[in-house]
């Protein structure tokens, strides 16, 4: 790690003209733009499939590509689509998604330029679209199936008035269960065949046009960090396939979820309702899942964010079925023995450790034996929850009392944007800002940027909101809440000369990005 400084957002907070950003080419000019700013990190959310609640953090796969994310403009460039095709395009507020509208046109869209891609593709791309099935068949044979199974009875549970209908309690046991007569007759239907041959197509596209982008990008000098959430969706093909590898009963049914204790943001804790690892199948298997999982990230990204780091060292297991996160227990996970398979398997990892809430030695320990860098979050540094009402001089985020192995931000995903947190925070904790500081500054945003950019972490994130001097307006996500996330975008007028300019000179002035200003 070299000093470096870059720009947090999610490739759907893109701006464009279909309802949603995406990997198109207005990621491109994105990155031209973080060029002109002298940033060499750009950092998104996870790039999965995302199911109900829109979160990148549920992906029905590790594994798979967001269709959403698909450029269609590269579509229509290559000739799979026209501009026509396009001129129904239901959405016209370009400021939040509409997800509900967006997904089920879009994904017709999709399969209609998959449909022509399979009539009309030139034989070099065929033989790209081969050798791209048989190169991750490992996985997108499995993925293509259950969606396929999923898509029929998502529609069967929709009829029937029924929601939140998954494999493990609403489809036919032989499926669910992965029965092999039952899995090979579905396998034989000429529709499914076709509809299977589609979705394959659809992941073809998504990791050429990401591949093509992030190869732009690092010939521009800029290294993109994507994220990796520690567990997966229960309604995933992760589960479904590979049911030895979590706390799963025989029916398919969990036996204990994720999340974590209460706190002072959660009375209740957080009941997140991920399937649990089994970890000593895991081992016995010589941690080969986590290994294919980490390689597979590894071609996507040039450093992995690994969210919710400490549940490597020990997690929160709730019992299956209960209301809230009070009851559940700490479980030892195998943190050491993980990461030193890895690095066996792999050599060095760039991996960035998401190492925020309840953090105890042993978690530092596991973090600090295999020189993972941390995060430190800049509005935890003055919160009167981290601090009390004077301010806590040696609260581990305020910036003199950084390790300069570490990832500064402003705030992440989880937090208000930095205008928004300011706007309600606390008479006490702004004028502690001030007397840390050591002034009055007459724009408290940029002043709090500047103090991240200053720091001696390694790396610098901040998110473009916070550029922009946007408030809660422009939160992409609060936890624990459904139907209001995952929605801002930014417009295309708000990527300004002047801001590059700024940007890229507060880059330079704390030597960040030396070898780009």
């Amino acid at each position: 790690m070299v000093r470096r400084s870059g720009i947090l957002l999610h490739p759907t907070s893109l701006p464009g003209p279909y309802g949603v950003g995406d990997i198109g080419k207005n990621a491109f000019r994105f990155i031209d733009w973080l060029e002109k700013a002298g940033q060499t990190l750009w950092q998104v959310l996870p790039l999965g499939p995302t199911g109900y609640g829109d979160s990148p953090y549920a992906s029905f796969s590790t594994f798979a590509g967001n269709p959403l994310l698909i450029g269609l403009d590269i579509l229509i460039e290559k000739g799979y689509l026209s501009e026509g095709d396009l001129a129904d395009c239901p959405v016209h507020n370009q400021e939040y998604i509409d997800y509900g509208t967006i997904i089920p046109w879009k994904f017709d869209k999709l399969c209609k330029a998959a449909q022509l891609f399979q009539e009309k593709a030139s034989e070099k791309e065929k033989e790209a679209y081969k050798l791209f099935r048989d190169q991750e068949a490992w996985w997108l044979e499995d993925y293509i199936l259950f969606m396929d199974i999923k898509d029929v009875y998502d529609k069967k549970a929709q009829d029937e008035g029924r929601f939140g209908a998954m494999w493990s309690n609403y489809w036919p046991r032989e499926l669910a269960l992965r029965d092999p007569q039952a899995i090979q007759q579905w396998k034989a239907d000429p529709a499914h065949q076709k509809s299977m041959e589609i979705r394959a197509v659809i992941q073809y596209f998504f990791f050429d046009q990401w591949h093509t982008l992030k190869e732009y990008a690092n010939r521009k000098g800029i290294r993109i960090i994507g994220d990796i959430p520690i567990f997966v969706a229960a309604d995933s093909v992760d589960v479904w396939a590979h049911r030895e590898l979590f706390q799963i009963d025989e029916k398919g049914q969990p036996l204990a979820v994720a999340g974590v204790p209460p706190d002072y943001f959660s009375k209740t804790g957080q009941l997140w309702g991920n399937p649990l690892y089994n970890w000593e199948k895991h081992k016995e298997e010589g941690f080969a899942w986590w290994i294919q999982r980490i390689q597979a990230n590894l071609r996507l990204y040039d450093y992995l964010r690994v969210d919710h780091f400490r549940g490597f060292e020990a997690y929160w297991a709730v019992p299956f079925g209960n209301p809230t996160a009070e009851h559940g227990r700490w479980e030892k996970a195998p943190g050491h023995e993980f990461f030193k398979k890895l690095k066996e398997t792999l050599g060095e990892i760039p991996i960035l450790a998401e190492d925020l809430g309840f953090i105890t030695e042993e978690v530092r320990d596991l973090r600090d034996s295999f020189g993972l860098p941390g995060m430190k979050i800049l509005q935890f540094a003055f919160d009167a929850n981290e601090n009390g009402k004077d301010g806590n001089t040696l609260n581990d985020f305020l910036p003199h009392m950084y390790n300069p192995n570490s990832v500064v931000y402003t705030g992440t995903h989880d937090n208000d944007t930095l205008k928004g947190w300011i706007e309600k925070a606390s008479k006490a904790e702004i004028d502690f800002i001030y007397r840390y500081l050591g002034y009055t500054p007459e724009n408290l945003t940029k002043a709090l940027i500047r103090l991240a950019m200053a720091s001696v972490s390694k790396f610098c994130i901040i998110p473009l909101q916070d550029y922009l001097g946007l408030g809660s307006e422009a939160r992409i996500n609060t936890p624990s809440t459904l139907g209001c996330n995952w929605k801002w975008r930014s417009l295309e007028h708000q990527y300004t000369q002047e801001l590059a300019r700024e940007i890229r000179e507060l880059s330079r002035l704390y030597g960040r990005n030396i070898e780009k200003s």
